[in-house]
């Protein structure tokens, strides 16, 4: 439908309408004056002016249907011919572009002439230098066949022989550039590890408290010493066989020794023969009673010295049994240094180590505390406290893989994996290091002494070798004539890793090696 037919239906229902009302209209007036004729008259000239009005609005409506139809016309054609204009703009664009690749592929085309050219040329040149090559080989063969036969050497020979040279002629600049390199690192690193070190010594006081693997206990008379023995040794026999440990009983006024390598069972032997005679009453049916009540309390103890290191320590999230194991530790001992106490020095010394670090203070101090835990089954468990503690701690809730390595690593066991376990290592050795934290026998600390003078006089030039400070420095001389400075340097190293090696000992030792030249001469 058209918009001209549209409009022709809408003029019909107007009209249409306008009749109806004035229909209606008529009628309505006709009935009013009550004359039909003149109601007929009124509508017929009505319906003639309608008829003359909506004929009137059709023409126009038509003609300015006409002019709208005439004005979408013409822009019907503008916009065709813009589309054609833009048509024949695109097709311009393109014949341009075809003609511009016509051009590119001229261009690729000579360049592809060129690069083949260059190919074969390339090839040709090869070929030459190949066949240079195979003439500078068969050159090269017949003047090493010359020359083995002039020499009398094979060129694996001379190659050996040349070798050799080399390496004597720079071995000694390899060492002493090594040794210049090695000095500035060291020289550095100590400057700072003395720093942390002594600041760590300082801010941490505590004291030590050396015990022996053998226990006295006081008695009040010798007649005690008898009723002890008991008839033909037999209440000695029962206390050793509840304890499980050695009473010693000689010739020392007012005490009695108890030996075992167990510190717990040493500390309830102890504890029984103290209540046996303050009791007064010693004999084989009562050693069972005393041993008994002497457990509970030694136990009481260890649960007591286990939570308080662990309250003066602040260390959180211990289970029950680890707090036992650590209380423990109150009864043993490491070259007459308590191991509890040296746990709980440790644990500050890391911390405050780690604090200078920029390490985390509460985990080093974690990882210090515990790292000897494993001494507390070493008698009861195969291996060493290292890995038993490591397992022990794991098995007890111990999830932190840092502090688990520092336990099983503090003594280079397993590999170092977390930054916390040499801080544990330092820490361990400065403990155990510090004036009065050990001690030792005197046949031990004399056999030790020699070792570290046997192990410096092992080494090639060396003279003499002297122990110095208590066995903390060792100090070597070489034969000046027949060394230089950077042999002394690599033999200072060599003893000090044969030290490390053979024998163990607490903290560290210098070596020090002197190349000493001795002049004389009699005035007379």
């Amino acid at each position: 439908m058209t918009e001209f037919d549209a409009f022709s239906v809408l003029l019909g229902a107007v009209v249409g309408a306008g009749f109806g009302g004035g229909v209606a209209w008529i009628v309505l007036r006709a009935g009013a004056v009550g004359t039909q004729r003149e109601a007929a008259r009124a509508a017929t000239a009505l319906l003639e002016k309608a008829d003359a009005e909506a004929k009137a609005k059709a023409k126009d409506l038509e003609l300015a249907a006409e002019r709208k139809i005439a004005k979408r016309r013409e822009s019907l054609d503008a916009d065709v011919e813009r589309q054609q204009q833009e048509l024949r703009e695109l097709e311009g664009r393109l014949d341009r572009r075809a003609e511009k690749l016509d051009v590119r592929s001229e261009e690729v085309a000579k360049q592809e002439a060129q690069a083949a050219a260059l190919v074969g040329q390339r090839a040709s040149a090869l070929e030459e230098a190949q066949n240079q090559r195979d003439q500078l080989v068969e050159t090269r063969n017949a003047f090493r066949t010359r020359l083995e036969g002039v020499s009398g050497l094979t060129e694996e020979d001379a190659r050996a022989q040349f070798l050799d040279e080399v390496r004597e002629a720079y071995r000694l600049e390899a060492l002493t550039v090594g040794r210049d390199l090695v000095e500035a690192a060291e020289e550095e690193a100590k400057d700072k590890a003395r720093e942390i070190t002594l600041m760590a010594i300082q801010r941490c006081a505590a004291e030590h408290v050396a015990e022996s693997t053998v226990r006295s206990v006081k008695i009040p008379s010798d007649d005690m010493k008898g009723r002890i023995i008991g008839r033909e040794g037999r209440n000695i026999r029962a206390i050793e066989l509840a304890t499980g440990v050695d009473v010693l009983i000689d010739d020392s006024p007012g005490v009695i020794a108890v030996s075992c390598f167990d510190p717990i069972r040493r500390a309830i032997a102890a504890e029984t023969l103290s209540r046996m005679v303050a009791d007064g009453r010693v004999n084989p049916t009562k050693v069972d009673e005393y041993v008994a009540k002497a457990k509970a309390d030694i136990e009481t103890t260890i649960r007591k010295k286990g939570q308080d290191a662990v309250i003066e320590t602040g260390i959180k999230g211990l289970s029950k049994k680890m707090v036992e194991m650590m209380g423990r530790l109150h009864f043993r001992t490491s070259y007459g240094q308590n191991v509890l106490r040296h746990s709980i020095e440790v644990g500050f010394l890391c911390q405050m180590i780690a604090e200078q670090l920029g390490f985390d203070g509460t985990i080093a101090r974690r990882a210090g505390f515990l790292h000897d835990i494993g001494k507390a089954m070493d008698h009861e468990v195969e291996g060493g406290h290292p890995a038993i503690g490591m397992d022990f701690a794991k098995r007890n809730g111990e999830s932190s893989d840092f502090i688990l390595n520092a336990i099983g690593g503090h003594h280079g066991d397993i590999e170092i994996l977390s930054p916390y376990t040499p801080i544990v290592m330092a820490a361990d050795a400065l403990s155990g290091a510090r004036p009065g934290a050990r001690r030792e026998s005197m046949e031990a600390y004399i056999k030790r002494l020699e070792e570290l003078e046997s192990i410096a006089k092992d080494q090639p030039g060396v003279v003499e070798a002297h122990a110095f400070q208590a066995g903390r420095e060792v100090r070597v001389v070489l034969q000046a004539e027949d060394t230089t400075d950077a042999q002394a340097w690599d033999a200072s190293r060599a003893i000090a890793k044969e030290v490390e090696e053979r024998l163990t000992f607490p903290g560290e030792i210098k070596v020090t090696v002197v190349r000493e030249v001795k002049a004389e001469t009699l005035a007379r």
